[in-house]
């Protein structure tokens, strides 16, 4: 391209959906959203059950991480997003901000700006509440969030059995406190996935000063000494440049932020030597730090036939299951993540939740597996604050080929103990009675499974992902921050990163939200120091 843009967005996910959007919103900015996935055409990208398809299918990049000691040497699948609408358009769609202490911590460490007060009216801003605005919730933004379309008897049971157990009924997790359980809300609307695409993109597609170009992949970010001056992708066999006169915004993800920065020569500059990358700035910090919640599920097989493994085990009822959602848009297929959740402390040491509860009314062999042939229930958790820290680092100047992923999973006593205790309070919470009741046996880990030591040997050996990676362009003011409290990568001009990447630690809860939040900061804070004029 021989025209220079005002602004150059790289990822068209959670953030940088918003990010786009609020920087063409002024239509003197003329801005290039680049995209390495294809158009989010795909109908299972819009049926909320549809992320049990597309985690593996080509629209996710198939991340797979090194071999982790912690987790008795296995490799994991981390599936992200490479479409429009970034991982937002293949997540779970569960809808959490995380604690409020979460960005207070974030601001306590010299990060101005990022306090919960702070960060809140994003959250707004950014939000569509189904049940209408207030002090904690938007109404009128671009992303639906929306109550759960099917009750279950089951779930309800959950519910109940972990009130009898101590956890209190909690209505709405991202208002007055996070504590307590109930049901999730989704970034869903009628039935549909609301992703950050559908959100902030579909409305504006037609404004002349906003490129939207996709199969688009940025191999390189360009520089003038330490000032970048624009991008070098490839869009279908075919090698191109886009110049910017302001600003260029990373915004790819945990991995793919990282990773350019590292193609582009900007991270540990001995690492980036050996490789034949020539070193724009040394900072140790790029990729390091690397962040991710770890879950163990159990499940239950049930005495009744009320999950959805029977609905789709049985004919009929698998016929009225897609019915019902072409007629209502309700069912399982309008399914997230996760039914009920619930946040509780399980560590005396705890002030706040530590530890997250996903339940879902079915069961499978594994990610995208076959759903159990018996009637069963999934209920994982996962710890909200790892103390375990990883890294992203590429092993080749390649751009196609995937860096190394190491997240050292349970690499400490703390998130070793919390994953044990946290098995034992789901298992407290199903054998209480209104849950009980519908427990024919426990199929994982099963009653053989008591002492800590083979609760922890269970988590090490069957517990996964939940898909939350973070951390990698840390924010913060100390010699191994990436980026600065504006998100400016640390001694470079006219870069930011706006993604997952930039927390400072992992937030308590799925980072969807956050992520879509950080967009919308960043855009605020470019506009706001309008630093070409």
């Amino acid at each position: 391209m021989d025209e220079k843009f005002d602004y150059i967005v790289v990822g068209a996910g959670s953030a940088g959906c918003p990010v786009a959007n609020r920087l063409s919103n002024d239509p003197r900015n003329r801005v290039l959203l680049l995209e390495a996935g294809p158009k989010d055409r795909n109908i299972w990208i819009h049926i909320p059950i549809g992320y049990y398809r597309t985690m593996t299918s080509p629209l996710s990049w198939g991340y797979n991480t090194e071999p982790d000691e912690g987790i008795a040497g296995r490799s994991m699948l981390w599936p992200r997003g490479k479409v429009l609408g970034g991982s937002s358009a293949i997540n779970g769609l569960v809808y959490i901000r995380g604690q409020k202490e979460d960005y207070d911590h974030w601001r306590q460490f010299g990060n101005e700006g990022w306090g919960y007060e702070d960060v809140l009216p994003f959250f707004k801003k950014a939000e569509n509440q189904e049940r209408g605005g207030g002090y904690y919730h938007g109404s009128g933004g671009p992303l639906q969030v929306s109550d759960i379309r099917d009750p279950r008897e089951i779930c309800d049971a959950f519910i109940e059995a972990a009130i009898e157990t101590g956890i209190p009924r909690n209505q709405d997790f991202n208002g007055t406190e996070q504590e307590g359980v109930g049901n999730f809300q989704t970034t869903s609307h009628n039935g549909r996935r609301c992703s950050s695409a559908v959100g902030y993109l579909k409305p504006i597609l037609k404004r002349p000063n906003l490129r939207i170009e996709t199969d688009a992949m940025v191999t390189k970010i360009l520089f003038e000494g330490t000032k970048a001056i624009g991008i070098a992708y490839r869009q279908h066999g075919t090698d191109k440049q886009a110049m910017v006169k302001g600003e260029i915004i990373l915004s790819g993800g945990a991995i793919n932020s990282p990773q350019l920065l590292h193609l582009s020569g900007v991270g540990p500059a001995e690492r980036l030597s050996a490789l034949g990358i020539d070193v724009v700035m040394d900072n140790p910090g790029v990729g390091a730090d690397l962040q991710d919640h770890y879950q163990a599920r159990m499940v239950l097989e049930l005495n009744k036939s009320i999950s959805v493994n029977d609905d789709v085990n049985n004919l009929l009822r698998l016929a009225w299951t897609g019915l019902r959602y072409l007629l209502f848009r309700r069912g399982p297929m309008t399914f997230s993540a996760g039914h009920v959740g619930a946040f509780t402390k399980v560590l005396p040491e705890s002030a706040t939740p530590d530890a997250q509860i996903h339940f879902i009314p079915f069961s499978a062999t594994k990610l995208g597996g076959n759903l159990h042939p018996f009637s069963g229930v999934t209920a994982s958790v996962c710890q909200l604050r790892p103390e375990s820290r990883g890294e992203v680092m590429i092993t080749s100047s390649d751009p196609n080929q995937h860096p190394k992923i190491v997240p050292n999973y349970l690499s400490t006593d703390y998130d070793q103990r919390l994953m044990v205790e946290g098995l034992k309070m789901v298992r407290g919470v199903t054998k209480a009675s209104p849950f009980a009741k519908y427990v024919a046996k426990e199929h994982e880990p099963g009653d053989d499974c008591v002492s800590d030591d083979d609760l922890l040997a269970y988590a090490q050996e069957k517990g996964n992902t939940i898909f939350h990676p973070t951390s990698t362009c840390r924010m913060g003011n100390d010699p191994r921050a990436v980026v600065d409290a504006r998100l400016r990568v640390r001694g470079i001009q006219g870069l930011r990163v706006a993604d997952c990447s930039i927390m400072p630690s992992v937030i308590s809860g799925n980072t969807n939200a956050p992520a879509i939040m950080i967009g919308e900061k960043c855009a605020h804070m470019v506009l706001e120091d309008n630093v070409y004029n």
